[in-house]
């Protein structure tokens, strides 16, 4: 299965922010929006980074409470692991687990497309084996 078929499903909404709003404005993102990470995009399209929840725990931990008046890009990660629509979904669950990255934004001709979390790839591998084993029972059963 392809990454593609994946976003048909969820949609293709990104949440998204300016590398100068603050730490605080990313946290009111992620809470409104109920999720990890945001992609960091001056015009909504292009990506500059990514930050997420660990991210902002991290900058807490290390610089205070000062962090939450920061802007965005002091703490975001710029180099940012993406995908493209027609990734096989097993790659990209390999490349998730072996560098340990939650969420990958999606590109397709130069542009966001949409974003892809580990629980996305997760529940698309409960849903293939689901099918897999209906067809054996139904092949068992005949």
């Amino acid at each position: 299965m392809l990454i593609g078929t994946i976003l048909q499903g969820k949609g293709t909404d990104v949440a998204t922010i300016r590398p100068d709003a603050t730490v605080t404005e990313l946290l009111a993102v992620l809470a409104t929006n109920n999720i990890g990470a945001v992609v960091v995009s001056e015009d909504g399209s292009s990506i500059v980074g990514i930050v997420s929840e660990r991210d902002v725990v991290r900058r807490l931990n290390d610089r205070g409470a000062d962090v939450l008046g920061a802007p965005v890009s002091s703490i975001m990660t710029t180099e940012v692991r993406t995908s493209s629509p027609d990734t096989n979904v097993d790659d990209l669950r390999q490349t998730m687990t072996t560098h340990r990255i939650r969420h990958v934004p999606v590109v397709a001709d130069g542009r966001l497309a949409g974003i892809v979390s580990i629980g996305d790839v997760v529940k698309n591998a409960i849903e293939a084996l689901e099918t897999e084993k209906a067809h054996l029972v139904d092949y068992l059963h005949r």
